[in-house]
């Protein structure tokens, strides 16, 4: 059965709708940049010129990414191992990385995690561990960024990676909650910010062909695909072209967006990832 997620060869060669060289000189910064969106987000960067920095919780998956991306493209990557959930490890981070670089451009708050399970289930330790790395920790990795760039007075620009909240999230309702946060955080900051030059949007993606979708029982990460009208799972390279275009000059007067890449998920019925149960699935007597 072929196993979910792209290899670091279509990653390094799939078409791209941008010109070499659109992110010559810039610095972006991508947490959870060592699989899945973050990792595709990550080649598309490097191909398109810029400096790129990942961090993460695993050295290992981190390492897989710098090194399919120096194989493959001859471009070097820092990673950082560390946990958006410490604000003291996220200020390390940055200074890090505007040590290492001078600036930051972009920041792409992809980091993030959830297991499918009934929310009437949830431990404490569960709902608080998935709220503190989807929402604290990507307004940590905002809060840090954002305070650097306005003391160096430079300008910055952050793409949050969210989820399709719009009709809520049977069996992750902690992660729909914690992202629906980042959403409203977003636009909020998106004006607070605009005095400082900071853009802030978001990038929603649906069902998306990742091994993250190995957290699922195969039969129902097979039913994702069926979430959608074009009864097909996403690429993870078109969510990477979208938060470039938002990265680019071309998005220079948009902020406080949210950019839907989920080939009309919102149309559609929603997926049950731990499986639908038996009182959905049966038709009702009357």
């Amino acid at each position: 059965m072929k196993p979910w997620g792209l290899s670091d060869e279509t990653l390094a060669t799939r078409s791209l709708v941008y010109r070499d060289g659109l992110l010559d000189g810039q610095t972006v910064l991508i947490s959870g940049g060592g699989s899945g969106i973050g990792r595709a987000i990550a080649y598309v960067c490097a191909r398109l010129g810029a400096n790129v920095a990942i961090c993460g919780r695993r050295q290992e998956k981190l390492k897989e990414t710098i090194d399919g991306i120096h194989r493959h493209l001859n471009r070097e990557v820092v990673g950082i191992p560390m946990t958006i959930r410490d604000p003291d490890a996220v200020a390390r981070l940055m200074d890090e990385v505007f040590e290492r670089f001078g600036r930051l451009d972009t920041l792409v708050n992809n980091g993030g995690g959830q297991f499918p399970q009934a929310a009437i289930d949830f431990s404490v330790k569960g709902w608080k561990a998935v709220i503190d790395t989807n929402l604290n920790g990507t307004w940590y990795m905002m809060q840090a960024a954002a305070q650097r760039w306005s003391t160096r007075k430079q300008s910055g620009n952050i793409v949050n990676i969210v989820a399709n909240v719009w009709r809520g999230m049977p069996q992750v309702a902690h992660t729909c909650a914690a992202r629906a946060g980042v959403i409203y955080l977003s636009k909020t900051l998106s004006t607070e910010w605009a005095p400082l030059g900071i853009r802030v949007n978001c990038v929603s993606p649906g069902s998306i062909n990742t091994e993250g979708l190995n957290v699922y029982e195969r039969q129902a990460a097979e039913m994702f695909r069926y979430s959608n009208p074009l009864r097909e799972l996403g690429d993870p390279v078109d969510v990477a072209q979208a938060v470039v275009y938002l990265a680019a000059p071309a998005a220079k007067f948009i902020t406080g967006e949210v950019m839907v890449v989920d080939g009309g998920n919102n149309q559609l019925g929603d997926v049950w990832p731990a499986g639908m149960p038996e009182y959905f699935s049966v038709p009702r007597s009357r």
